[in-house]
């Protein structure tokens, strides 16, 4: 079946018409006008991309026109289904201006046979179609097919296929997403500014974010990357896989690299830097706040098979006249990271470690209670340079999510929690297959 676009007359009077069409049904097709005159072929539709809205209205249409292609107001177009077939009208071919063609998204460059990131399944999928209503003179986009039927309508034999398998009682299965579910990420339109385009990729939790951007293309795993402000950018470094952070922090800026490792726990920052090669990690470290950097590097020291390669220097350390309320106000006020939470520690004037309490400790007490009332002394810890594979056991021993790590002077180094351990384990069993 032939679908065609005609031309017509503006400014008559008009039944409210309701048409859904898929956008690869208008795909290179004829357009004429009201006297039947071809005008030019269709190639693309453009929508805006900035919206607040999940009605997402059509407002260009590009046409080739011999050995050129231009940009018209689709405002002037009306689509229509006449006797099972699609009808685009207008009223006129006005061009777009430039500024609304750069700030606009072409569903065929863009969209169709991209990636795009399903925002409610949190998951990374290939649009085969684009699902279109027109209520009016109004089009909009609906919904991005991602399932075989859209597949099968692009290479025409989606219709025939399913007169066929209905006999067999089989259907091919369809599925879409709501548009206002949709967040494209494998542009070739490099005109879109990515602060603009990317913002709904912030509302997703680190861990599906990096799982997003683990499953895109290098290029465009760096450029959603980049798009992120950096402590949500930090978040996600954390939770990549080694390879993809390595390769994420070769190809950023410099600047850009230094100020995301630095809004990282610095046991975090260490082992992506200890990745690299010895004069980009140089650099970075060189870059990064001096307080940062001198942190890192005093990790960096720590061979990969001892302690202080993996604890943590994030912690919450407390003296022993403080109260529960001074405690409490401090946590208030840091806001920490729940692993900091694990353990609470207690050092003297030399920070040296005597003691440790629980959050539990200090829900239970009363406010005027000092912490060296509930604090346990001589807790269990480890030392730095102790060898790696005997924490596993330690922790497993004394049932605990995180141990304090000191120094041959008995002073507070940092933790190590049981999330790293578990990682570290797992990266070695990798390794070893």
């Amino acid at each position: 079946m032939r679908t065609s676009l005609l031309c017509k007359k503006h400014g008559g009077d008009l039944m409210t018409t309701f048409t859904t069409f898929y956008l690869s049904r208008i795909l290179g097709k004829r357009v004429v006008d009201a006297r039947g005159k071809t005008i030019g072929i269709v190639k693309d539709l453009l929508i805006p991309s900035n919206h607040n809205s999940s009605r997402v209205v059509v407002h260009g249409i590009s046409l080739k026109q011999g050995d050129k292609t231009v940009i018209y107001n689709f405002d002037y177009f009306q689509v229509r289904k006449v006797n099972n077939k699609i009808i685009v009208s207008c009223t006129d071919l006005i061009r777009l201006s430039e500024e609304t063609v750069s700030d606009g998204i072409f569903l065929v460059e863009v969209i169709l046979d991209k990636q795009i990131v399903d925002m409610n399944g949190r998951k990374l999928v290939r649009v085969n179609d684009v699902r279109m209503v027109s209520i009016g003179e109004i089009t909009y986009v609906v919904a991005a097919d991602i399932g075989m039927e859209g597949l099968l309508r692009r290479i025409g034999i989606a219709k025939p296929l399913k007169y066929l398998l209905l006999m067999f009682k089989v259907s091919i299965p369809s599925k879409f997403i709501l548009w206002e579910d949709v967040e494209a990420v494998d542009f070739s339109n490099l005109n879109i500014k990515l602060s603009k385009t990317y913002s709904k990729l912030n509302t997703l939790h680190p861990s599906d974010l990096a799982d997003i951007i683990e499953d895109l293309g290098k290029k465009s795993s760096t450029e959603v990357f980049s798009s992120l402000d950096q402590e949500r950018a930090a978040d996600v470094l954390e939770e990549l896989e080694p390879e993809t952070q390595v390769y994420i922090v070769e190809n950023l800026p410099i600047e850009h690299a230094a100020d995301v490792l630095e809004k990282m726990p610095a046991d975090e920052a260490a082992d992506i830097l200890d990745a690299l090669e010895d004069s980009k990690a140089e650099l970075l470290l060189k870059e990064m706040e001096m307080d940062s950097s001198d942190e890192v590097r005093k990790l960096l020291e720590y061979e990969d098979d001892m302690v202080g390669s993996i604890m943590s220097t994030e912690m919450l350390v407390f003296n022993k006249t403080d109260t529960v309320q001074e405690v409490l106000n401090r946590l208030r006020e840091s806001k920490p990271e729940a692993e900091e939470m694990y353990s609470l520690f207690v050092v003297d004037d030399d920070n040296k470690l005597i003691a440790t309490f629980s959050l539990r400790d200090i829900v239970v007490s009363e406010p005027e209670v000092p912490i060296s009332e509930i604090m346990k002394k001589s807790p269990v810890h480890l030392h730095d340079y102790e060898e790696i594979d005997e924490i596993a056991e330690f922790i497993s021993k004394y049932n605990l999510l995180a141990i304090p790590v000191v120094n041959d002077a008995g002073e507070l180094q940092g933790m190590v929690v049981i999330d790293d351990v578990v990682e570290d384990l797992i990266n070695k069993r990798r390794t070893n297959k």
